[in-house]
């Protein structure tokens, strides 16, 4: 009799700490969801005031402190960009077909396709791409932080909306944020992964690289092409536009800029410029074209307690 009370008493606890982890896991997907939503809504309302002000009043409105563009340049400072430039003449529509955000609600990306009018261009003003920006909410509002653009010839539509069963193979190969804090993760463990995946190209190639350090769910955004989704897919296009550009032998040279952290720890990104290491012979560059183009890179903390990386986006500098 007190044995079966003994194992009634334990199966009893044993169903509240399952029933417990498993309304705590679902609480966490309602928070998620609702993460998303609220970045969701942010990006829809951002592009819809751009269709009614203007590109440039709409990211006066919507860019933070200490955010970037990129430019034929590099990354330069956005709020001094669009406090000087005026883009009247050359407005930008996009919608968005992919959402993620950290596990706090701190830090989000949105992608999707652009369509840029150039009113100056006469017949040849439409130009076609996919547009990956980077969110941070701050004091409850989302501020827009950085953009690249990744060109495509011909047309894309703008047909297309985020579905949050997307972004989900993302989270199911995430760690729980408890695990990143007990990680210790800081901006500087982010920094020593992007480094680490520049050496790794030189050593590996571009596409044993991204297979090594990519999600299973990786994306990656390039020049001239689709989207590229899935560890195989993500890592055969990169491996294959990087053999492309790298006209000479010379190894790869990855200069980190900037980057940001979720309050989580297992939501990141980095961003600075990718060239060919010319070493003593600067002059490779101009004679042979080399290979210079800025980077954005958005890392997830996996489960098996590494960042890895999530998106890949390359901007080629002029």
């Amino acid at each position: 009799m007190v044995n079966r009370l003994k194992h009634a008493a334990l199966m009893q606890g044993l169903s509240a700490f399952v029933l417990i982890g498993f309304n705590a896991s679902n609480a966490q997907e309602i928070d998620q969801f609702q993460h998303w939503l609220e970045l969701s809504s942010a990006d829809q309302t951002y592009a819809d005031l751009a269709a009614e002000i203007g590109r440039t009043e709409a990211f006066r409105v919507f860019l933070g402190e200490g955010s970037i563009v990129f430019r034929e340049s590099g990354p330069v400072d956005a709020l001094e960009e669009y406090r000087t430039a005026d883009f009247a003449q050359n407005e930008l529509t996009w919608e968005s077909h992919y959402i993620d955000v950290s596990r706090d609600g701190d830090l989000g990306l949105t992608a999707g396709p652009f369509e840029l009018a150039d009113q100056t261009l006469g017949d040849e003003q439409y130009s076609f791409g996919h547009l990956v920006s980077v969110w941070k909410k701050n004091n409850g509002r989302w501020e827009l932080m950085a953009d690249m653009a990744a060109g495509i010839p011909g047309f894309l539509s703008l047909s297309v909306e985020p579905d949050f069963g997307d972004t989900q193979p993302v989270l199911d190969e995430t760690a729980h944020s408890m695990m990143a804090e007990v990680e210790d993760n800081t901006m500087q463990s982010l920094i020593d992964a992007d480094n680490l995946f520049g050496l790794s190209i030189n050593f590996r190639g571009g596409q044993r690289a991204l297979l090594r350090y990519g999600l299973d769910s990786t994306r990656v955004y390039l020049p001239g092409m689709a989207p590229a989704i899935g560890a195989g897919a993500a890592s055969s296009v990169y491996g294959a536009y990087l053999d492309n550009e790298l006209r000479t032998t010379n190894p790869i040279s990855l200069t980190h800029i900037g980057g940001f952290l979720s309050t989580s720890k297992e939501f990141g990104y980095t961003y600075g410029i990718m060239e060919t290491d010319t070493g003593e012979f600067p002059e490779i560059i101009e004679l042979d074209g080399g290979f210079q183009a800025s980077y954005l890179r958005q890392w997830r903390f996996s489960n098996n307690n590494e960042w890895r990386i999530a998106v890949e986006v390359l901007n080629p500098l002029d």
